[in-house]
């Protein structure tokens, strides 16, 4: 079988979603599918990752003024897609590429679509709820139409697909890489290099945008700075708020290390710090605490999020959307201690390898469904013989008024 990705807002920056998208690509082709992703870039590439996935890269326009955000025009991509064959489509953008699924249906081609996030809520950020709700459910009863199946990767995510009776709806948690974070990377050497002295190491690994919050973390610090805490906070990412944040975090001994391209530099800060921030109350799956958690570290995180169901008892905490709410449920995970067993056994019932079997048992049989309609014979219809005088057009012989009508 042939997949072909489709993926707008992928580049270096782009965090969970080209996480998502790699390791899903991956997976199929080690076992034995082609796989040809196609993302947007500055200029047009064609290559061949280590993964074996081929790369399209078509150009695209700048989003959100941080590089790597690009999104391609459909018509560009609609230009490609004939040339590639594809069985199945996999479409992680719900917005920009909306239009994917009925090309898909009108070509014959399986469609299924990844919802990354919830609609409602990122409407909500510029909109009263109700308007929000009103919007969404409008857009993901279209969406829902459009595809042979919507994936969420959690039952919060789906909740807004519930709410609109979609019945296309599957819901198939995504993984975590399991080897690359780990705790036994909490070596003394590596605690020193980032906790620079302090006695409490907090850690914040997400996007620096509006909508995760990404302030949170310096709240807690100033917190436990109060209680008298030798505390320090590391917050890796990159985002629009970058600069405000260093302005937020001057005097107070917060490190910002930028977007961590090098997997194994993240991986040694999540294993080596005390607790993880996960702030952002629209997480749909929150990869970032899936590898804190893989890490051997506890989570806050917001009670609105995801993240909620997670970040329970021996994995950590939920707390509301205020500074104080999560600075109290730190302060409660720093008092109980380890939690390193507890929280990557939690990591581990979230494998990559279990996610790419339940997407590739959804492909093979949206594909099969699209390929028997697209290859079976049409039905053949006989004339029957016509009555001498009869209307040779019975829709028009049923009128009123023409002759041969019943009166």
């Amino acid at each position: 079988m042939h997949i072909v990705q489709l993926a707008n807002f992928y580049g270096p920056r782009s965090g969970g979603l080209r996480t998502a998208v790699d390791q899903l690509g991956a997976g199929y082709v080690a076992r034995g599918h082609a796989v040809t992703l196609v993302v947007a870039g500055r200029e047009h590439a064609d290559e061949v990752l280590d993964s074996g996935v081929r790369r399209i890269t078509v150009p695209g326009r700048k989003f959100f003024k941080v590089e790597g955000y690009r999104a391609a025009s459909p018509v560009l991509i609609r230009r490609l897609l004939p040339r590639l064959g594809a069985d199945s489509l996999e479409v992680s953008d719900r917005l920009t590429l909306r239009g994917m699924g009925p090309w898909a249906k009108a070509h014959g081609i399986g469609s299924i679509m990844i919802s990354h996030e919830r609609l409602d809520r990122m409407i909500e950020l510029g909109a009263p709820s109700s308007v929000a709700t009103w919007a969404s459910d409008i857009a993901n009863l279209g969406t829902a139409r459009s595809y042979d199946t919507v994936v969420c990767t959690t039952a919060f995510a789906g909740e807004e697909f519930a709410r609109v009776q979609a019945p296309n709806v599957e819901t198939v948690p995504l993984g975590v890489d399991l080897a690359t974070f780990r705790p036994s990377r909490a070596t003394p050497s590596a605690r020193a290099t980032w906790s620079d002295g302090a006695d409490v190491l907090l850690a914040q690994s997400c996007r620096l945008s509006m909508e995760k919050h990404p302030g949170r973390g310096i709240e807690v610090l100033r917190a436990l700075l109060a209680d008298g805490v030798r505390a320090r906070l590391v917050i890796a990412g990159d985002g629009t708020m970058a600069d405000e944040l260093r302005r937020q975090a001057r005097g107070l001994s917060v490190a910002f290390t930028g977007h961590l391209a090098d997997r194994d530099t993240l991986a040694d800060l999540l294993a080596c710090a005390d607790v993880a921030i996960c702030p952002g109350p629209h997480e749909t799956f929150g990869l970032s605490a899936m590898e804190a958690l893989a890490s051997g570290t506890p989570i806050v995180v917001s009670r609105n999020s995801a993240l909620a169901e997670v970040a329970r008892g021996d994995c950590g905490l939920p707390a509301a959307d205020t500074g104080p709410a999560f600075a109290a449920a730190v302060r409660t995970v720093l008092a109980r201690g380890d939690y390193a067993e507890t929280a990557r056994a939690c990591a581990e019932q979230y494998t990559w390898d279990r996610a790419v079997e339940t997407m590739l048992s959804l492909h093979l049989s949206t594909a099969d469904r699209r390929r028997f309609l697209r290859e079976r014979p049409a039905a053949r219809t006989v004339p029957l013989p016509r009555r001498a005088g009869s209307h040779p057009h019975p829709e028009c012989a049923s009128a009123p008024g023409m002759p041969g009508a019943l009166g």
